[in-house]
């Protein structure tokens, strides 16, 4: 239910919520309800925004700016750890010898560039929205360590086959499968419905239609037969929307069971990534084109695809190889 709510005054719609047992109402200005409707949440949005312009005052009405998002949740977890360092400073403020304080702090506790350098960007990513929303005249420099390179490991098409044998649940079972068969992101093979499974056309629709936040790599796949045989199996036991369930509910998280099996059968490195990143190298390997497994993944952009896994193609740089023979 939402903080507020539309309501009328001598025939004007107005925007009503509750601080504490203090109730406030603010005019929209309009009789028409679709555009009082229309109105309202920039409105609510910017009339309980934080007044001030600490770090911590920005954070707050950034999440509030885009509650609802995914990015949001994760926030929650990173500003535990940047709040004690940049909460009471001015947004404005926040100089590059802060951000290398914090960086070694973290390094000191334990915690891997990788980890900073997305602690550090959603604070870059606060102070940016802050300056466009004109709430700061500014937004400084953070300095963050270099992003490092992608992990390189992929289980092969053996290793996938013992892994699944190795999981000790069906959600499991059916989760390996339903990535390493379609390539899909952790997110959204865990949020995959029953209603985006077109039985008749052998299809899956990783993104939904209805949810209209930015999803990277969500695309439209075929279903070989492996994964239609388990998902028509699934599909009779059904008891929610998710294709992935467990007892009754949906699944927010496989790291665990996955990294369990993974030990059972000598991988204990293996993720619910290396399914997609393995699916991606499996493709290069048949030789498939990379503008056909980037339509596969969901990249928007080929040269993603082209940098990754190219050298995985069995053709790849060997006319240029044979070249130079002497």
């Amino acid at each position: 239910m939402s903080d507020w709510r539309i309501t009328r005054l001598r025939g004007e719609y107005c925007l009503t919520w509750h601080e504490g047992d203090i109730r406030r109402r603010y005019r929209l200005g309009t009789d028409d309800p679709k555009e009082a409707a229309r109105r309202a949440p920039a409105r609510y949005a910017e009339l309980t925004r934080p007044k001030g312009s600490t770090v911590g005052d920005l954070w707050a009405s950034y999440c509030l700016d885009k509650a609802g998002r995914s990015v949001v949740t994760t926030m929650g977890y990173t500003w535990k750890a940047l709040e004690p360092y940049f909460g009471s400073i001015e947004g404005e403020a926040v100089a590059v010898a802060d951000c290398r304080a914090y960086t070694e702090h973290r390094r000191k506790a334990g915690k891997k560039d990788g980890s900073i350098h997305t602690e550090l960007g959603h604070l870059r990513s606060v102070l940016a929205w802050a300056h466009r929303a004109r709430l700061i005249k500014h937004a400084p420099h953070i300095e963050r360590p270099s992003k490092p390179d992608p992990k390189e490991g992929y289980l092969t098409r053996s290793e996938v086959s013992r892994l699944i044998e190795a999981a000790n649940s069906p959600h499991i079972k059916l989760a390996i499968r339903l990535m390493i068969a379609t390539g899909a992101r952790n997110a959204a093979a865990l949020q995959l419905t029953w209603d985006r499974v077109d039985f008749k056309n052998r299809m899956i629709q990783l993104r939904n239609p209805f949810d209209k936040a930015r999803r990277k790599g969500r695309a439209t796949v075929p279903i070989n037969d492996t994964l239609f045989a388990a998902l028509e199996e699934a599909r009779k036991g059904a008891l929610t929307p998710y294709v992935v369930e467990w007892a009754g509910g949906s699944v927010t998280s496989i790291k665990k069971g996955i990294k369990t099996a993974g030990a059972a059968v000598g991988r204990p490195d293996a993720s619910p990534h290396m399914l997609r990143h393995s699916a991606a190298v499996w493709l290069a390997e048949d030789g498939h084109s990379m503008d056909e497994i980037a339509q596969f993944l969901g990249h928007e952009n080929s040269r993603i695809t082209f940098k990754t896994y190219a050298r995985y193609s069995p053709g790849y740089l060997r006319r240029l190889a044979s070249s130079l023979d002497v």
